[in-house]
C-alpha cells in the first residue's frame, strides 16, 4: 500500500483535495457526489450559492422543490434533495460544526451513519475532509484498483478494508486525504472500467496490466 501511494504521488502530485471552502461545503459536497462525477456537484454547489448562502439553516429554508431544482446537475436531485434536508436537519440539531467536532470519532462516525440517506463513504469523506479524522476513505476505485493489483478479492466488506487499509496506513490524516485523492485520479486517468495500462506506472506490479501489456525490453 506504501508503495502505491508513493508511486501515484510522484506521477500526479498533490492533489489538495477536497476542494472546498469550508468544511459544511464539504459536507454537502459528500452528500451530493453520491453515484455522480464532481464536476456534476460543482455545477450543483455553484447553483446553490447563487441562491443562499452555504449553511444548514440557509438549506433548510429552502422550499423542496427550489432545493431540489438547485441540486439538479448532481443527477437524482429529489432523492438528493431529500438527503441535503435530512443531515442539515441532524447538524442543526447536533448544534453544527463546534459541537459536532468535539465527539470522538467512532461516535460521529455512527451518528453519522444513522441520517438518513448517510452510508460509510459518505460518512468517512466527511469525517476526513471536513473534521480531519483518521479514516480511510473506500471506494470503487479503491477496490477497482487493488483488486487488479491482486490485493483484493473485491468482495471484501467495506468495513473490512477500511481496518487493513488504516492499519497499515496509520493515522496520518495528511496521508489518507492524498491517498484517496490519487486513488480517484488514477482511476480516471488510467485504470478505468476500461484500463489504459499501457499508460499505467503501476503496470511491473499489476497481474491484470502486465496480462493486457506484458513488460518488454524497454520498459
Amino acid at each position: 500500500m506504501h508503495a502505491v501511494y508513493s508511486n501515484l504521488l510522484a506521477v500526479y502530485g498533490r492533489q489538495g483535495w477536497w476542494p472546498a471552502d469550508t468544511p459544511f461545503e464539504v459536507m454537502v459536497g459528500a452528500v451530493l457526489t453520491q453515484n455522480t462525477a464532481w464536476t456534476n456537484v460543482e455545477r450543483a454547489l455553484e447553483r446553490l450559492a447563487e441562491r443562499i448562502d452555504l449553511s444548514a439553516e440557509a438549506i433548510l429554508a429552502l422550499d423542496a422543490e427550489t432545493l431540489a431544482d438547485a441540486v439538479r446537475p448532481a443527477g437524482y436531485f429529489n432523492l438528493k434533495a431529500r438527503r441535503l434536508r435530512d443531515f442539515c436537519d441532524f447538524y442543526v440539531a447536533s448544534g453544527g460544526l463546534d459541537a459536532l467536532s468535539r465527539i470522538a470519532t467512532d461516535t460521529l462516525r455512527a451518528q453519522l451513519l444513522a441520517v438518513k440517506g448517510i452510508g460509510p463513504e459518505t460518512a468517512d469523506d466527511m469525517l476526513l475532509y471536513a473534521f480531519d479524522r483518521p479514516v480511510f476513505v473506500v471506494d470503487a476505485y479503491t477496490r477497482r484498483l487493488f483488486s487488479r493489483l491482486g490485493q483484493l478479492a473485491g468482495d471484501e466488506g467495506y468495513e473490512g478494508v477500511r481496518a487493513a487499509f488504516e492499519a497499515v496506513l496509520g493515522p496520518d490524516v495528511s496521508v489518507l486525504k492524498e491517498y484517496h485523492a490519487l486513488l480517484v485520479r488514477h482511476a480516471k486517468e488510467a485504470c478505468r472500467s476500461r484500463p489504459r495500462c499501457s499508460a499505467c506506472s503501476l503496470r511491473p506490479d499489476c497481474p491484470a496490466g502486465l496480462d493486457a501489456f506484458p513488460l518488454t525490453q524497454g520498459d
